[in-house]
């Protein structure tokens, strides 16, 4: 595991006296991109014609490309300003998304919006630039020596970079950097796969559930007559079903209007207030608190919020779908909760409030709230079609079985998200660290193992 008081074990504090202030254009040439003519089909590369990689800004979403979106033919190169990119070499945005950037993993080409830094006279470490020339470029747009909306290459070349005079503590620093970033990457591929499994597991519990054996039923395709037709979808025959206004204990929407405005918010302490940031799909978001004072709060009591009880998002977005839904965490004091976060309590032995969260984010409870959405750039639910979602109704232990089934897998996700954000807050303390001079590296010191 990566902890910083291991760096230290064999890095020097030497300050800034070795390192030198250079303008990009001084140590790199910068090459801008192109685009062949979208007209002309045969520049563009097809299904059977793997062509040659060209990266638009989507493609900058890795450290190292390797593969593009969209691929150009022999002709679109001779036919259009597009340039050859060598492996190796550093290619950032200047326009729109400004300052994201990755490393060629191969030989490619890049659009108009994307330059390529190729060092020079190993002066400076391309993939020390990756993490030095970020910051520089974003900060830019504002200062009066290169100001404007975008860059450009005359713009780009007046950027300053401050890096060591040692090329050898310029690939040091780079290579502590990266093998953070490959941590970071590899928890990160590890929490996809986890979900995907997740997801996967979520899908057979709610259509096929959990017989008297403890495993699986068998798929509706090898044993059909287990299953029946509802408005879910195809169930376990031995499952009922029941809209949420059948199976509530109690379901409220938030104070609307003048009973919680921006003037009954108070600093820490105070009564929480759940909002929609809060509510992600099968988790508790935390990081964004609010409060309000505890004579507001008591008026608001009706609204109160308390551990297990069902957070449900009235509105949602492009990346935060309406209709999503989590357990406010029984570990956090009472709360209230905001207007289009709905709280919803079961009868308790009919539905388990767990259970009916998990299935509130699959597609069978998604595809009918998507009936009821209004709104085109936020979608939205009212409280009375929230009412109207039909839900399963299993025998009380096989709803606590499913439930506890997913809780194992949602426990190993929030983990390794734990692990994934105490990572990013290293890296963001050794990018600190290390690229202001403030700890140099001793290059001479072997590396510590931090597996």
């Amino acid at each position: 595991m990566w902890l910083r008081s291991s760096y230290r074990r064999f890095w020097w504090s030497w300050g800034m006296s070795e390192w030198e202030n250079y303008a990009l254009s001084n140590v790199a040439n910068i090459q801008i991109g192109g685009t062949p003519s979208r007209e002309v089909s045969a520049y563009w590369a097809g299904t059977f014609d793997p062509g040659f990689p060209w990266v638009s800004i989507a493609d900058l979403n890795t450290r190292v490309i390797t593969e593009t979106k969209e691929t150009i033919t022999r002709k679109g190169i001779l036919n259009s300003n597009v340039k050859l990119v060598s492996a190796g070499t550093l290619i950032m945005s200047f326009k729109l998304s400004i300052g994201r950037t990755a490393l060629a993993g191969v030989d490619l080409f890049t659009n108009e919006a994307i330059a390529a830094i190729v060092t020079q006279d190993r002066k400076v470490n391309p993939e020390l630039l990756y993490y030095v020339l970020p910051p520089v470029a974003k900060a830019a747009i504002t200062d009066t020596a290169v100001k404007g909306s975008t860059l450009n290459k005359a713009s780009l070349g007046k950027l300053r970079i401050k890096v060591p005079t040692s090329y050898a503590q310029q690939a040091k620093i780079s290579h502590i950097l990266q093998t953070i970033d490959q941590t970071i990457e590899k928890t990160e591929a590890l929490i996809e796969k986890q979900q995907q499994i997740k997801a996967g597991l979520m899908h057979d519990l709610f259509t096929r559930g959990i017989g008297p054996d403890g495993k699986l039923r068998p798929p509706r395709e090898q044993a059909p007559e287990l299953y029946q037709q509802t408005p879910i979808g195809w169930i376990p025959k031995k499952w009922q079903y029941a809209t949420i206004d059948a199976v509530k204990e109690g379901i409220v929407d938030g104070p609307f209007g003048s009973n919680l405005k921006t003037e009954h918010y108070v600093s820490d302490p105070g009564v929480r207030v759940v909002r929609l940031q809060n509510i992600q799909a099968t988790i508790y978001n935390d990081k964004d608190r609010a409060f309000v004072s505890d004579k507001h709060a008591n008026s608001l009591f009706r609204n109160k919020v308390v551990g297990s009880d069902i957070l449900i998002a009235g509105l949602g977005e492009e990346r935060y779908p309406v209709g999503r839904a989590c357990l406010y965490p029984d570990e956090l004091p009472p709360s209230i909760n905001k207007a289009d976060c709905f709280r919803l309590r079961c009868l308790d032995g009919v539905v388990h409030n767990g259970f009916l969260m998990y299935f509130l984010n699959t597609w069978q409870a998604k595809s009918q709230v998507r009936k009821y959405e209004q709104g085109v750039t936020r979608p939205r639910i009212n409280l009375g079609n929230m009412k109207k979602v039909f839900v399963p109704k299993p025998k009380p232990e096989e709803q606590i079985t499913i439930f506890s089934r997913l809780e194992e897998l949602t426990a190993k996700v929030n983990a390794e998200t734990t692990y994934l954000n105490k990572l990013s807050l290293q890296k963001s303390g050794l990018m600190h660290d290390l690229l202001t001079g403030k700890v140099q590296v001793n290059i001479d010191q072997p590396e510590v193992s931090h597996a």
